[in-house]
């Protein structure tokens, strides 16, 4: 009877041994069929992430997509604006006659820095140039045939050349025309643009340069 278990036992265990050879064999034959033989059981996951995931070139695309020739014009168009408001707000120090003048101009400057290196950073991103400092506006290239409302080289030698009284007021009236040229710009975004973030500033631009529109004619005693 002991001989009859051993023998028993010692079949049992081939024909599992048998049988794990077996599933492994069917296992590295269906790996081996693949492109790659290396991947092992690794290439069954690897194939699922890939189903999963984007590929690179339909990324890109989808990148290709965010954003159209309005909103590459806007940024474009933007930038150098923007420049020249804060070229105008630093010279304010040393030549405003009014505290009022003078804080608004500094206001002007700290919202408009940080948006001149966000539009950059997208006209960047989207591989398009970014404007050279001291780059004037291609108006062909956003639609606004010189209703920008950017100094000329002469209003900016008189802003330059005026103080007190006269500083505030040339500052304010060429600021007031500067914003309402910019105003123009964001609701041709706000409209035409396929950004989100691009049509997000302009709705910004929009509700905060209106607002100091209405600030600086007040200071001019238009309100």
């Amino acid at each position: 009877m002991k001989i009859e278990r051993s023998l028993v036992r010692r079949t049992v265990a081939v024909a599992a041994a048998g049988a794990t050879a077996l599933v492994l064999a069917a296992c590295g034959g269906a790996d081996d069929g693949g492109s790659d033989g290396s991947a092992g059981h690794g290439g069954h996951s690897a194939a699922a992430s890939a189903t999963a995931s984007p590929t690179p070139s339909a990324s890109a695309s989808d990148a290709r997509g965010g954003h159209n020739a309005a909103d590459v014009a806007f940024a474009k168009g933007m930038i150098p604006h923007h420049r020249q408001a804060v070229e105008m707000a630093d010279l304010a120090p040393g030549r405003a006659g009014s505290p009022e003048v003078e804080k608004l101009a500094a206001e002007i400057k700290k919202a408009q820095d940080p948006e001149i290196r966000t539009l950059s950073g997208w006209l960047t991103a989207w591989g398009e140039e970014v404007p050279a400092e001291g780059a004037a506006m291609d108006h062909s290239s956003h639609g606004m045939d010189g209703m920008d409302g950017m100094m000329t080289d002469q209003e900016m030698r008189g802003l330059r050349d005026a103080s007190g009284e006269a500083f505030d007021t040339a500052f304010l009236e060429l600021m007031v025309k500067h914003h309402e040229g910019a105003l123009a710009m964001a609701e041709t975004e706000r409209a035409d643009g396929a950004f989100a973030p691009a049509k997000k500033m302009a709705a910004q631009i929009i509700t905060s340069q209106s607002a100091e529109i209405e600030r600086m004619n007040g200071l001019l005693g238009k309100g």
